[in-house]
This record gives C-alpha cells, sequence and structure tokens, in this order.
C-alpha cells in the first residue's frame, strides 16, 4: 500500500457510480486525496486483454507506484507519482495510457497519446515494456529519438501511431517540421521529469505541453520532484493526485553501499580486479573521454569490456548494451547517461569508479541494481582527497555505507566485490571504444549494419521482468535504422575536445546531458 499521511476519509463514489474495491480514500498532509492501492491487477478495470496479457507474462501482483496510482490513472486524474527507479513507474502510467486509447485510431501524423523520456535508452526500454500490451490493444506505437533516420521516424508517425514514445528535442524536430501535430493527444505522461529538467529539456517539454489536447489527462512520473519541475505542475497539471511510495533517499533493504577508500596508486588495479569478477557490473565515470580509456584498459588486462556514453551513436550504443545483456560483454563502462533508462535483470553490482556530484546522481546510479525485488550492491571507490565531499553525499542520499580501507588482492575487496585477478591476455574490441566515425568503424568491419535488439525484460514497470524484447518493434529497435553504418565492430578514436572547449569534459551540465541524449 502507498505510504499516506493523515487521517482516513470517507469513502468515496467513482465517477459513473461504479464502486470499486480499492476506493478508500486517504488525505495527504498537503490536502490532496489518493486512493487505497489495490492488491491485484484484477482489481484494476483494464482494458480488455490487458489482464490476460498481464497473467501470460507472469505479471500478478503490482508493484507499490502501480499500485497507487492505477485506480486514480485509470479514472482519468492527472497524477504526480515519486517512486525510486527501478520500481515499476512503467507500467504504472502505460498501462492506463493504453487502457485509455484503446479502441480509438490515429489519423497521419496525429498521435492520441505521448510520452515523454531524458533519453534514447530509456525511450527504448519504455517501447519494449508496453509494446506486448500495445499490440494486445492492437495499438500502434512509434519511438522518435535523436541518434536514428529522422526521415524513417517522420514516415512511421505519417503511417499513423496512437502512442508515440519520444525525447523531446526530436519530437520538437518533428513537430517543426510538420511531420506531427500533437492536438488529438488525450494522456500526456512525462517520465524522470527531473532528468528532463536537469538537461535543459524544459522550454522544449514545456512547448510541446501547451500543443496536447487542453483537456486531456497528464501524468508525471519521477524519482524526484524538483528542480523546475514543480513550475511543470503547477501549469499543466489540473487538480493532481500525489503518489509517493519511495523516499526520495536510498531505503532498499535488499541493496547494500560499500565505501572502499583507496590510493590513487591502487586504483586502477583495484578497479581491473573488480571489473574481472564471475559476473557482470556496471562502472561509472566522470566522462565520456575516461569512460572510453578505462574500457580500453580493462581490454588490454583481459576483461570483456564496453563504453556507453553519448558520444555514440544509437546503434552502437544499442549494440553495447544488448552485449552487455547477452554477456558477452561482462563490465559496462558508463557515463551517467546511463543512470536512468537502462535496465538490465540480476545485475548485482554497480561501482562507482568516480564518485557521482550530487546525491539524486547516486541514487541513479545505484538503481542499475536491486531492481523488481532483487538484491544487489552499489560501491563507490574513494580516493584520500574525495573522502569528505563524498561523506558528505551520501548524508545527503541517506546511506550509512559500510566503509573499508582495501588494495588490490585484499581480502575485503574480494568479500565486497567478488574481484579477482584478470587474465592479462588482450581482449578484441567487438564494440566500438571511442567515438570515432561510423563510416570509418564500418569499413574496418566490413559491415555497415548492427544487431537488432533480442531481447529485454519488460522494463522497470514489469513486476517479473518477462516481457519480450520482440515488442520492441515500434520502429526503432533495430539498429538497421541507423543506416549510416554505425553500429559495426572497430576500435574507434577518442574525439579530440572541441576547440575553446575544456579537456577534462567539465562544462555546463545540462549541455554535456542534452548532447548525450
Amino acid at each position: 500500500m502507498a505510504a499516506v499521511a493523515g487521517r482516513t476519509a470517507p469513502v468515496t463514489e467513482p465517477a459513473g457510480g461504479r464502486r470499486q474495491t480499492f476506493l478508500d480514500t486517504y488525505r495527504l498532509e498537503e490536502g490532496l486525496l489518493m486512493t487505497r492501492a489495490i492488491r491485484s491487477f484484477a482489481d484494476a478495470p483494464l482494458a480488455a486483454g490487458l489482464h490476460a496479457a498481464l497473467t501470460a507474462n507472469g505479471i500478478v501482483t503490482p508493484f507499490p507506484i502501480q499500485a497507487a496510482t492505477l485506480p486514480d490513472s485509470l479514472a482519468g486524474r492527472d497524477v504526480l507519482g515519486r517512486g525510486r527507479t527501478g520500481s515499476g513507474k512503467t507500467l504504472a502510467f502505460g498501462l492506463p495510457l493504453l487502457s485509455r486509447t484503446a479502441g480509438r485510431r490515429a489519423r497521419p501524423g496525429r498521435p492520441l497519446a505521448l510520452v515523454l523520456v531524458p533519453t534514447r535508452e530509456l525511450a527504448q526500454q519504455v517501447t519494449t515494456a508496453l509494446a506486448p500490451y500495445a499490440r494486445t490493444l492492437r495499438l500502434r506505437c512509434a519511438t522518435v529519438v535523436g541518434g536514428l533516420s529522422l526521415n524513417r521516424q517522420a514516415d512511421a508517425l505519417r503511417a499513423g501511431a496512437e502512442v508515440v514514445i519520444a525525447t523531446p528535442g526530436r519530437l520538437a524536430d518533428l513537430v517543426n517540421r510538420g511531420d506531427c501535430r500533437l492536438d488529438e493527444v488525450a494522456v500526456t505522461v512525462l517520465d524522470e521529469a527531473d532528468q528532463m529538467a536537469d538537461m535543459g529539456f524544459l522550454p522544449q517539454v514545456t512547448d510541446l505541453l501547451r500543443q496536447v489536447a487542453p483537456d486531456g489527462q497528464r501524468m508525471l512520473f519521477s524519482a524526484t520532484l524538483d528542480r523546475g519541475v514543480d513550475r511543470l505542475v503547477r501549469r499543466f497539471l489540473t487538480d493532481p493526485v500525489s503518489h509517493s511510495v519511495d523516499p526520495t533517499t536510498a531505503t532498499v533493504t535488499a541493496m547494500t553501499h560499500h565505501v572502499l577508500q583507496v590510493e590513487a596508486v591502487d586504483k586502477t588495479t583495484a578497479t581491473a580486479q573488480i571489473a574481472a569478477r564471475d559476473g557482470r557490473v556496471i562502472m561509472f565515470v566522470g566522462t565520456k573521454h575516461r569512460a572510453d580509456r578505462l574500457a580500453r584498459q580493462l581490454l588490454t588486462r583481459g576483461v570483456r569490456a564496453a563504453a556507453l556514453h553519448g558520444g555514440k551513436s544509437q546503434p552502437q550504443r544499442t549494440r553495447t548494451l544488448e552485449q552487455f545483456k547477452s554477456g558477452q560483454v561482462t563490465a559496462l563502462v558508463a557515463t551517467d547517461v546511463a543512470a536512468r533508462g537502462i535496465h538490465v535483470d540480476g545485475l548485482d553490482l554497480v561501482v562507482n569508479v568516480d564518485p557521482p556530484t550530487d546525491s539524486k546522481d547516486y541514487l541513479h546510479r545505484g538503481g542499475r541494481t536491486a531492481r523488481a525485488g532483487e538484491s544487489g550492491r552499489v560501491v563507490t571507490l574513494v580516493l584520500p582527497d574525495q573522502r569528505r565531499e563524498v561523506a558528505r553525499l551520501l548524508s545527503d542520499a541517506g546511506i550509512r555505507p559500510e566503509t573499508v580501507a582495501v588494495r588490490p588482492g585484499d581480502e575485503a575487496l574480494v568479500r565486497v566485490t567478488g574481484a579477482r585477478v584478470p587474465s592479462g591476455v588482450p581482449v578484441p574490441s567487438s564494440a566500438p571504444t571511442g567515438s570515432g566515425s561510423a563510416r570509418s568503424a564500418a569499413a574496418r568491419s566490413g559491415s555497415a549494419r548492427s544487431a537488432p535488439a533480442r531481447s529485454a525484460s519488460a522494463g522497470t514497470g514489469s513486476a517479473a521482468g518477462a516481457a519480450s524484447a520482440r515488442s520492441g518493434s515500434a520502429g526503432v529497435a533495430s539498429a538497421r535504422s541507423g543506416a549510416a553504418g554505425a553500429g559495426s565492430a572497430g576500435a574507434g578514436s577518442v574525439p579530440k575536445p572541441r576547440s575553446g572547449g575544456r579537456a577534462d569534459g567539465r562544462g555546463s551540465r545540462s549541455r554535456r546531458l542534452r548532447r548525450a541524449a
């Protein structure tokens, strides 16, 4: 049941006189009403066919954010929902969006429902999670993101799509070209709205929201509700129902936190030993250049590693993620572009090789593990001059980690991370580790086409993580849409800093994040 504050209010009757078993209401301290959480998807009045589809995917019991929000969202209320990363927000907004769109047919270039997300990876994850249920209702989905063919996405919209999952920048491009109109969008979702604010997308998001049907339903979901998101709420949500099932601090009992204090001279070796563990690991670093460099270092030491960051084309990013999910790559070296929108089943270790800059980034990095009720560990490597700042950051996040000083080969390092000495036999790169020319990469590999996404879980919205990846065929999962030939193998090259730019990769945080999206 959703966590609520205040006293119990009288039972209310829903519109139309249909009494549902879950319609006991509670009053929040803010004065907003919220319904009591459903106990089973069978209690929710979903569109015909969705109950059977959920059961077929092994999804019976809703996650707390789903249980809390579905009664209101299915009734057409504007919803403000907060739940931690990996809590199941995708189906929390996806099921009502699909249910309320079922039975309607979109005209060419005039979608009926819209999901806005901050990154390409999150857009693909949402598509993969919702596509099997959209097919059940005979609804067409189109995914609109940067890094892929603009003309092909325009063609998909002109062919007709009831549901569009998009990043703000690319959707704005298509709207400005006249390929898409939003005036018939009756259900609009903003997922990870605070990340869009961080990335500087709020002006584009505001402009897009002005164009959707003014009397439509709006749902805003995020792990946190700050950094300008409140302005969107006040302007575009009407009498919203607020649901918060998780605090903004890390309280997941299945997730443990560890600070490993290392000396600078030992950090590279300790990182390589962690990466050589028996199992997959995501290793977060501060810049894309550092991600490329660390991935190359790990490959040289015998670790099957690959880098993931905003300097890569979408086909490259898709291929790298598929290799990581399949186990072909065991160490994924990523920047914060991967901190949201990446779901990998069974991932039990996340390592902050470079500590994040704030507590919210820490929580989203850590949210890649301990998802859907699984357990996981978050490890942060800390140099002597970083200890005070990291201690403050973890305190802000509400985390009390186990702290231990380690050196390569120490028992504590092995106990916490499963570290072991890498083979030392260099591993040929099977995916680009640099951001070089897609054309030259294709020439080296002899192929301009990368493999399509083969499998993925139901994303953050799946209680069982069982949705098939073939449902991700909404026009973007396959790397054939990246016909420029960017998904092929090759070592690539680390790009030089732009003239006048900073060589250390720092600068405007929102500009960096927008480029990464």
